[in-house]
């Protein structure tokens, strides 16, 4: 009878021990576990805080009796692993509780002792004010806190992923929070725009951000940090990293890696032939980049855990890597990556370009739909797709799936192109962003549409010297704009072209870059060679700036908008959807009438207009007042209003124009 010890449980430690079963029916299996629970969803512990999980009991997984019970494995919990002989394959362990040891003997092992957060060595960090979240100890303990205490005020110290969905768990429990984070952007994983976008959904909640700056000490409520600043704060949560659990390992010998973590090979065995090991104290390979890294994330541990298993039985099975996909929630924003960012990517000597695309989760005229975000970074040599990064409010997470799936397969721009996913208009549009994205890549490659990242903008306007013209609405210019930029609709830049210098460099804006495609082939047509679009328009150049603010390009940011969690948990307000009905119309004269949706007229609008949605003009024409009356219709683009302008012509009415867009409509003021 083969004996397999585990060392750990919670993600790779109890697959590893449930996988064993499943594979050897007779096999002695023991599984060590520090801690007193062996199974739990550590991933839910922030929703657990912040109210989204109920009930404490959804969060553990499994018992020892469980174990016991379901698949004859002996669980010992509180039982420290302090030493390993492995000439005679033994494992010493302490209990924690009692201090008694005991020996366990082995013929294989698997190490999966994961990590354990990093504590500051600074002053304070013992105040039982001061926390961290790794286990369901330290989940009650803040739990217990709060319910005890009443905390109305927050410093989270660390912008990564727990961090993060703490931020949003302690303002759900009625706390101004404030967020100290050293580098100068929340979640380094992503690129500086995306980083942007969380930033913004950050301050539209109320809280305050200090990025760039370190914490110092603690003092009572009081948290001090490197730039001066002194934060008051019932209560501290310390989320600054997470270091592998590597004494054991060291202490027997076993080599560690140029990564900081546990050396494996792609059995997940050790230097020592008999001991495998899985989850966060390892390093292993990426599976872009061929590199040995740390990856502590849950998805790759399950499923070393379960691989690790399989060969501590004797198998041959062979880990190829992970990627890295990740995502994270914060409020209603969602973001993620998958594969290398641009800068790994180009670090790694790989030829790599990205481009970024604002395109809707699903068809817009579907409810629900939202702008997806969605960089696509690839090989220029030969369209290899290297990786993703997303975000928006919806349908990002499958996205980033598409993409790591596309990654894993060595697919290229082109396969990415003509790939067929599903579409209903619920659900996606018949070229989503992931073929949009393809499509802009291509173009970008090609030359076709050649194309700039917001990231880039600087260095690119510093060689450049570039005329750069803004294509968006007056009123959204006006809001925010790059500095020396004009502002010219698209009907505008027809008319003015000639005014324009062939030999200069331009630059387009757009809103989201797709009109900025547009007009690019519109000037190329017109015998323009220099020209460039903004990569992901002002939206991405907004957010880049709000994340990694330019030296010498002024960019506008948009102004914070004020959310609360009230609002999150009620779904949005309908106050908007009822205000583009409440215009009271004058009985004659002229008359300009803004046919888009509420919201989108909430947003600007021209002077005097009154707000009357396509959809109820048939039953409002009336309010119009006479048939001859001079009336202009107007909405985003123009098409909205031709059908208005023929459905007033249909019921009489004379003297009905179709002002266009929005920014022909300004340029008439």
């Amino acid at each position: 009878m083969k004996k397999i010890v585990i060392i750990g449980g919670v993600a790779a430690g109890a697959t590893a021990a449930a996988r064993a079963r499943r594979l050897d029916g007779e096999a002695e299996i023991t599984l060590l576990e520090a801690g007193d629970d062996v199974s739990f969803a550590n991933c839910g512990l922030p929703y657990y805080l912040g109210g989204d999980i109920e009930n404490r009991s959804s969060l553990i997984l499994a018992s020892p009796e469980t174990f016991h019970d379901q698949y004859r494995v002996k669980v010992h919990t509180a039982t420290e692993a302090v030493s390993l002989d492995r000439e005679n394959r033994k494992v010493l362990t302490k209990n924690r509780n009692d201090g008694s040891e005991q020996e366990f003997e082995y013929d294989s092992l698997i190490l999966a002792q994961g990590g354990k957060p990093i504590v500051p060595p600074i002053p304070g960090v013992q105040q039982n004010n001061v926390f961290q979240l790794w286990t369901l100890d330290d989940m009650d303990s803040i739990d217990e806190f709060i319910n005890k205490s009443n905390p109305r005020s927050a410093v989270v110290v660390g912008g990564g992923f727990i961090g993060l969905e703490m931020v949003e768990a302690l303002a759900k429990r009625g706390m101004k929070v404030q967020l100290v984070e050293r580098l100068p952007q929340v979640m380094p994983n992503l690129e500086a725009e995306f980083a942007g976008f969380l930033s913004k959904e950050l301050q539209d909640f109320g809280v305050k951000l200090h990025l760039g700056s370190s914490l110092e000490k603690i003092d009572g409520n009081t948290a001090y940090i490197d730039n001066g600043s002194k934060l008051e704060a019932d209560m501290i949560l310390l989320s600054v990293g997470v270091k592998p659990t590597l004494k054991l390992a060291k202490d027997s010998g076993l080599e560690l890696g140029e990564a900081g973590g546990l050396l494996v090979n792609d059995r997940l065995q050790t230097n020592d032939d008999r001991i495998f090991a899985a989850g966060d104290m390892l390093e292993i390979e990426h599976k872009v980049m061929g590199k040995k890294v740390r990856i502590p994330l849950a998805g790759p541990a399950n499923r070393q855990g379960r691989l690790a298993a399989e060969n501590a039985l004797g198998g041959s099975k062979r880990y190829s890597g992970a990627g890295g996909a990740s995502i994270v929630k914060l409020f209603s924003a969602i973001a993620g990556s998958t594969g290398l960012n641009l800068k790994n990517a180009r670090a790694a000597g790989i030829n790599a370009d990205a481009v970024v695309v604002h395109k809707a989760s699903h068809t817009a005229y579907y409810p629900g739909s939202e702008k997806v975000s969605l960089m696509l970074i690839f090989n220029k040599d030969d369209g290899k797709i290297l990786g993703a990064q997303a975000a928006g409010r919806v349908g990002i997470d499958k996205r980033l799936d598409v993409i790591a799936t596309a990654i894993a397969g060595g697919l290229t721009l082109n396969d990415l192109e003509e790939l067929d996913l599903a579409y209903a208009p619920p659900f996606n549009s018949p070229n989503g962003p992931v073929n949009m994205a393809a499509f802009t890549a291509n173009n970008h490659l090609s030359g076709f549409s050649p194309s700039v990242l917001a990231q880039d903008l600087e260095e690119f306007a510093k060689e450049h010297q570039p005329i750069a013209i803004d294509l968006r609405d007056p009123i959204s210019f006006n809001k925010a704009n790059l500095l020396g930029s004009t502002n010219l609709s698209q009907n505008l830049l027809r008319e003015h072209i000639d005014e324009i210098p062939k030999d200069q460099t331009i630059l387009l804006i757009s809103d989201d870059g797709q009109k900025g495609h547009v007009a690019l082939r519109m000037m190329a047509a017109e015998g323009f060679e220099k020209l460039y679009n903004l990569s992901g328009g002002y939206i991405s150049l907004e957010r880049q700036q709000r994340a990694a603010e330019f030296t010498a390009l002024k960019v506008g940011l948009f102004p914070v908008e004020k959310r609360s969690i009230e609002e999150l948990e009620q779904g949005h307000s309908e106050e908007a959807e009822e205000a583009g009905g409440e215009t009271e119309l004058s009985e004659s004269g002229p008359i300009v009438v803004d046919v888009r949706t509420p919201q989108e007229f909430n947003m600007g609008a021209f002077p005097d207009a009154v707000n009357i949605p396509l959809d109820e003009l048939p039953n409002r024409a009336e309010e119009l007042g006479a048939k001859d009356r001079e009336i202009t219709l107007y909405c985003a683009s123009g098409a909205r209003s031709s059908y208005g302008q023929r459905i007033l012509s249909q019921m009489g009415f004379s003297n009905v124009e179709n002002g266009g867009g929005l920014h022909d409509m300004m340029a008439r003021a």
